[in-house]
């Protein structure tokens, strides 16, 4: 039926997220947004299960880059732990200055701590464009 998405094509669709959900788990999916519950899933509720799906796939991802630029794994990403995960990711070629990194601390240290917490790095990597664009003076 138009509008509604069948369980294989939910299956389908999740699988090509990189995931493979077992059937049970495929119905606790379409329960939880099911929220005309008619036991079917209709392309509004798919939107909030994918946008659901997609939100909890980038705070994974936004954890383990916070663990690698988080060296010592203390909760915070300080100057100097930023400035070798760039010489690192960049093997070497280009290093920072001192001014570059602190300014990236800077602009990433809410709490004015000069450090940057998992919060702090959320948002800093969350941000769109045009925010960072009207941080910086450019607009």
């Amino acid at each position: 039926m138009v509008g509604r998405i069948t369980i294989d094509e939910l299956r389908a669709e999740i699988r090509n997220l990189g995931q493979n959900p077992t059937e049970e788990e495929l119905k606790e999916m379409i329960r939880e947004v099911d929220a005309d519950g008619n036991g079917t899933i209709e392309f509004w509720e798919f939107q909030n299960l994918m946008s659901k799906i997609m939100k909890e796939e980038t705070e994974e991802k936004l954890k383990e880059a916070f663990r690698v630029f988080d060296k010592n794994q203390d909760g915070y990403i300080s100057a100097n732990e930023l400035s070798h995960v760039h010489w690192m990711l960049n093997l070497g070629e280009e290093k920072l200055t001192d001014e570059e990194v602190l300014q990236m601390i800077r602009e990433a240290d809410l709490n004015g701590d000069g450090q940057v917490d998992y919060n702090e790095f959320v948002k800093m990597m969350t941000q769109d464009e045009s925010q960072i664009l009207l941080k910086r003076g450019l607009f």
